[in-house]
């Protein structure tokens, strides 16, 4: 099986300097953010938004802080079964894994958001740049994922099977590849066409298709990945947590598409000052 020997000819470990490691799952976070960056830059140029790359990156910086302090903290409510609140100080120990997309989502949107505010841009634009982009920091984590050996799938018979270390001595689906194509490179693919209109679709089209299709997609991929072990399934073995979580993104998404379609509210980058009178 190609992918498997693939699997076991990968180290997690990028490089070391002495005692200085450097991990693929940590590389895979700098270049989503820097990438994301430029790429976001790229688009609000298109469009003739009037952002600085001053803006962008204060901007980044305000979501690369959510994104860390809200996947961890979404991980630790979501997933965490009690263990957090019998142990504490294990909330800060961020190297030794556990975040959440769902916390990471929101806590982008809040840390975007107060550095628009604070600079007077538009919120909802910079959500719908955000959402242009963020498939490629997905595509980079899942593949860190999947170099890491975690959040593997069930076990299977197809060609494509690998046999993770922490997953017996069977062969299990490539969760963590299914998730990078179809949250990564398909969703990518099909915003940046969507980007690629002038003027550009009304506000709230691109978080919209972002929050329904990743829910879709993380719906179907949970069918064959196997759940967090401290919470199994739920609901009597029906669904899992990671199923729960994206069902409202589903709607939100499809709410929001019909809400950008009956405003027809245009892309925008500062917002003008109200004058005084």
């Amino acid at each position: 099986m190609f992918l498997n020997d693939l699997y076991h000819a990968l180290n997690p470990v990028a490089f070391a300097i002495g005692p200085f490691v450097v991990r693929w799952y940590g590389i895979a976070y700098l270049a989503g953010f820097i990438l994301g960056g430029i790429l976001l830059y790229r688009v609000a140029r298109r469009w003739k938004l009037d952002l600085t790359s001053d803006d962008v990156l204060s901007i980044m910086t305000g979501i690369c802080l959510g994104i860390v302090l809200g996947g961890r903290l979404g991980y630790v409510l979501f997933y965490g079964a009690g263990y957090y609140l019998a142990n504490p100080l294990q909330i800060f120990a961020i190297n030794e894994g556990g975040m959440s997309f769902h916390g990471g989502l929101i806590g982008a949107v809040v840390g975007g958001s107060i550095v628009c505010k604070q600079c007077g841009i538009s919120i909802p634009t910079i959500c719908d740049l955000g959402a242009i982009v963020t498939p490629v920091g997905l595509f980079f984590g899942r593949c860190a994922n999947f170099i890491n050996g975690e959040l593997w799938g069930k076990e299977t018979d197809l060609p494509w099977g690998v046999m993770f270390p922490t997953g017996g001595n069977v062969y299990r689906h490539p969760s963590q590849l299914y998730e990078a194509v179809l949250e990564g490179l398909i969703m990518f693919a099909i915003l940046w066409a969507l980007s690629r209109k002038l003027p550009p679709r009304p506000q709230g089209t691109f978080m919209g298709v972002f929050l329904a299709w990743y829910g879709i997609a993380r719906i179907l991929v949970e069918f064959v990945r196997v759940p967090d072990s401290q919470l199994g399934y739920l609901f009597g073995g029906v669904v899992t947590m990671g199923q729960i979580l994206s069902l409202p993104l589903v709607i939100g998404g499809v709410a929001l598409l019909v809400w950008a379609h009956k405003m027809q509210r245009p892309q925008v980058g500062h917002l003008e000052e109200k004058t005084q009178d």
